[in-house]
């Protein structure tokens, strides 16, 4: 014979009042390191208390410059091309026989100057410090790399970018390109500057990034200015080939001035 159980609530009668938890209140996370700072602040000098911050106070600074959607290059005529400069999370190639180098240490400068971390992976190995120092380039916020191939390129500047650098400039240098990058690299590429809000920009002969790219700028041949035998600057046409949210066509002209000795 098959027994039946009978309910549990027959059998013992609960009590349904509430049973009060005693929770005991706990100290704001963040209220506590920030009065340690302040009072730590409080006992040094002026000068050097207003530059000190807390973790709170540079994570807010570090999502305040994430959300802005560009980053300047500091050319009035391509940031206008481009609607304000370098997007984030995208990849912008810069192809052609004119003076791309340039414009990526323009870019640079302009990055570093507003206190951001920048890499250029310089695979044709072109670049000069001291001139980009006198371009206006913070070394202690860039990190330069030089590989020899052009796949070696994409790994380091994949790697840069899973760092946290919030601009990466690629130059493959002038041609031939050493290498081959598969287009699953430049895939990659792109979903990591997606994922980490970088500006990644890249400069070559001829393009490579194909449909990763947010925007492919075509570099005409620089003209040169010259007084008398000297060369004064350097003029370039930087023609929109392709983008993404925009009708291609427009054009930037960029002019580069040699800096007169004083």
């Amino acid at each position: 014979m098959a027994a039946t159980a009978r309910r549990l609530e027959s059998q013992f009668r609960l009590p349904m009042t509430a049973i009060p938890v005693l929770v005991p209140a706990l100290p704001s996370v963040e209220s506590a390191p920030f009065e340690a700072v302040e009072a730590f602040r409080k006992g040094l000098d002026v000068r050097i208390g207003a530059q000190l911050t807390s973790g709170s106070e540079l994570l807010r600074a570090l999502d305040l410059r994430r959300s802005e959607q560009v980053l300047p290059t500091a050319l009035p005529s391509l940031d206008a091309l481009l609607d304000g400069g370098l997007p984030r999370g995208k990849v912008i190639e810069i192809a052609g026989r004119g003076a791309r180098l340039s414009v990526v240490i323009a870019a640079l400068a302009a990055a570093t100057s507003t206190g951001e971390a920048a890499a250029l992976i310089d695979t044709g190995d072109a670049f000069d410090p001291q001139l980009g120092e006198a371009a206006g380039i913070d070394l202690r916020r860039l990190l330069w790399v030089r590989p020899r191939k052009l796949r070696e390129a994409a790994a380091a500047a994949e790697l840069v970018i899973a760092t946290g650098f919030q601009l990466v400039a690629v130059d493959a240098g002038l041609p031939p390109l050493r290498g081959r990058v598969p287009d699953a690299a430049w895939v990659r590429l792109a979903r990591a500057a997606e994922a980490h809000g970088t500006a990644l920009l890249v400069s070559a002969p001829y393009p490579l990034t194909g449909t990763t790219s947010e925007a492919m700028l075509r570099a005409e041949p620089s003209r040169g200015q010259w007084r008398g035998p000297l060369l004064t600057g350097v003029d370039l046409a930087l023609r929109l080939e392709k983008h993404r949210r925009k009708r291609p066509g427009g054009c930037a002209r960029v002019q580069f001035r040699v800096a007169e000795a004083t």
